[in-house]
């Protein structure tokens, strides 16, 4: 690479960072669970007791649980919302009657009123039945417009949309582009003030917008002029609530997926879209971190809709374990067979842990839940895929096969092809698990980046260096050897012999992860950043530690409520064995030396066609696959 097209890689690179640093939440205004253990410090005490919802609220949940699966189940046929790929317009009106496009919209203006736990069991619901439905009423409440205009929108704002939502008018949001998913800075939709300063100007596009082709109201982040701070030009992103029947306005093209056959996702274009100013939500600049709170929030809805496949996978694995016979016995009763109903019983129970603590947390306001909830997400998203992978593989053939194939030749239709189908997105929406990645270490490092990185700042003298070292050392010199006083017994004694036991080994290896990770930063510096795969692995081993955390502040919780279901104890000792053996994993695997990665240049080599004789005797397949122009 020459030296100008470096330099033009270096320049996009600081302004993506930049854009990036910008949205960030800067303050912790509360503890955070997960910051801690990343940091070395396991505060049991920040998640247990388990939160739990009280009878009352768990009351009106049960009952708009019960009343929705009712309707749907006698209106709605998920087999056939795959195939015509539509969700029919008398279901969209009986989600509407029941309140279920206002299930977190305040009485006030029209809606349920309901908390984020009923709002998040509701979709769980949801989701065990068909999965278009329940990315419908997430899509449009959980990121639509809905949730940031609670969040972020003035009174006037509030009366003028939110009860038309409430009533069922359908909503979205617009963020991804073509040529922009997670690198926001690289965003081309522009919004122009006109003259009078009264308008805005939109245009250009937004790709795979979920509920688009049909939403009346859109959230629609674009381009606003930039400002000048320090003699530089800042890049500027805002929120706007677009109007469907905004002249200019119009739908492109309606995607098609692997999965999700019923959703309306689509490719909208605005041109010359004139959009009122009293239209921008929070304010100018304020657009793509109103995007990542509102993500957060977004992010608790997945866990859940994840642990609802496990469960429904589970439900059919016993089911099928116990009535299909091999070799005079049921193939439950076979070591292998055991081993994978085993596994989805120990998933389900991690996954709905997992997500009942994200968002029980969450509702109590006590703590700072980013971290918790992308854990959350790209845990239970991977951990249920591998769920839905192991029902399919326990079925066989019939796993594979269509729900239609199976009732047309008299079989039970389990629908496992079309949930792996409808399932897969989970890792890639609201976040790709490699971004999840990513976002989670940056947060996690955040107290060390804010102590230490000054220190490598070309821009700063030497006495503000000076400065930035002498309050590193002073934090260090009490932090690192703290990190090295074991957690002997009697610590956690209260919890039980091998409840304690484990708790002992997540505060053990909290301080290892925590040392590790400094000695990564110390060893690498800025250029720690690009050790993406160690950075991956580090986050890798705390998310199974604060899942094991979850695990055991449910069961000890039941425990002492004395609320322990039939062999609770005896799955919970298995999980927590499990979930110890991948966090150890994970944490053997993290390499942290520095130096080039022998695997980025590997792969630069790929990409310029050195290998390309591994491509033979194939057709053409990027060829005939390219757009022809």
């Amino acid at each position: 690479m020459d030296i100008a097209a470096q330099g033009k890689r270096n320049e996009q690179e600081r302004q993506a960072m930049e854009v990036a640093e910008e949205a960030r939440e800067e303050k912790w205004e509360y503890p955070s669970f997960c910051a801690q253990l990343y940091g070395g410090k396991f505060n049991f005490n920040l998640i247990y007791p388990f939160p739990e919802q009280n009878d009352l609220e768990k009351s009106r949940g049960d009952e708009l649980i019960h009343a929705t699966l009712e309707f749907l189940q006698a209106n709605l046929n998920p087999a056939e919302v795959d195939r015509t790929k539509l969700i029919p317009e008398h279901v969209m009106k009986g989600l509407a009657k029941l309140g279920l496009f206002g299930i977190k919209i305040p009485k006030e203006y029209g809606g349920l009123g309901l908390s984020q736990t009923n709002y998040v069991r509701l979709v769980h619901a949801v989701a065990s039945y068909c999965s278009s439905t329940a990315v419908l009423l997430s899509a449009h409440q959980s990121i639509g417009v809905p949730q940031p205009l609670k969040m972020f929108g003035t009174e006037e704002q509030k009366k003028k949309w939110l009860p038309k939502l409430a009533k069922g008018a359908i909503s979205a949001f617009a963020l991804t582009e073509v040529e922009v998913g997670s690198d926001p800075a690289r965003m081309t939709m522009s919004a122009v003030p006109t003259e009078d300063g009264q308008h805005y100007i939109l245009n250009g596009k937004k790709l795979w917008t979920t509920n688009g082709t049909i939403a009346e109201l859109l959230v629609v982040m674009a381009v606003t002029p930039p400002v000048v701070v320090n003699g530089r030009e800042k890049k500027q992103i805002t929120a706007f609530i677009v109007e469907k029947g905004m002249p200019g306005f119009a739908i492109d093209h309606r995607c098609d997926f692997m999965g999700l056959k019923g959703i309306q996702n689509g490719v909208l274009s605005f041109q010359d879209v004139k959009v009122p100013k009293e239209n921008i939500l929070w304010g100018l600049g304020k657009g793509l971190k109103l995007a990542l709170i509102t993500l957060n929030t977004g992010r608790l809805t997945l866990p859940w809709a994840c642990s609802a496949s496990g469960k429904a996978c589970l439900a059919i694995t016993r089911t099928w374990a116990k009535e299909r016979k091999q070799w005079g016995a049921s193939i439950g009763e076979h070591e292998l067979t055991a081993g994978r109903v085993l596994f989805s019983a120990g998933a389900t129970y991690t996954m709905d842990a997992v997500a009942a603590l994200s968002v029980g947390l969450s509702e109590e306001g006590k703590a700072d839940i980013r971290i918790e909830a992308s854990l959350a997400k790209l845990f239970s998203c991977g951990l249920g895929w591998r769920v839905i992978d192991q029902t399919l593989q326990l079925r066989g053939g019939r796993g594979y096969e269509t729900t239609d194939s199976l009732l047309a030749r008299g079989e039970d239709g389990y629908p496992i092809e079309r949930w792996m189908r409808d399932y897969r997105i989970n890792m890639i929406i609201e976040g790709t698990s490699t971004i999840q990645r990513l976002f989670v270490s940056r947060e996690a490092l955040d107290k060390h980046l804010k102590l230490a990185m000054g220190i490598f700042n070309p821009k700063l003298g030497i006495g503000a260096k000076l400065g930035v070292l002498l309050k590193a050392t002073a934090f260090y010199a009490f932090w690192y050897p703290r990190l090295w006083i074991p957690s002997f017994w009697p610590c956690f004694a209260w919890a039980g012999s091998w409840e304690g036991r484990y708790l002992r080994f997540i505060s053990y290896m909290s301080k290892k992860l925590a040392r590790k990770t400094f000695h990564a930063m110390a060893l690498n510096g800025p250029a720690l950043e690009k050790k993406q795969r160690a950075l991956g692995r580090m986050v890798d081993s705390g998310m199974y530690l604060f899942a094991m955390s979850a695990v055991l502040s449910r069961y000890l919780s039941n425990k002492k409520n004395k609320t322990l279901r039939p062999k609770e104890t005896e799955l919970v000792k298995r999980v927590c064995r499990d979930l110890k053996a991948s966090a150890k994993d994970s944490y053997g695997r993290m390499r942290i030396l520095p130096g080039s990665s022998d695997i980025v240049k590997m792969s630069q080599a790929i990409m310029n066609g050195e290998l390309a004789w591994l491509e033979t005797d194939i057709a053409d397949v990027v060829g005939l696959s390219r757009v022809q122009q």
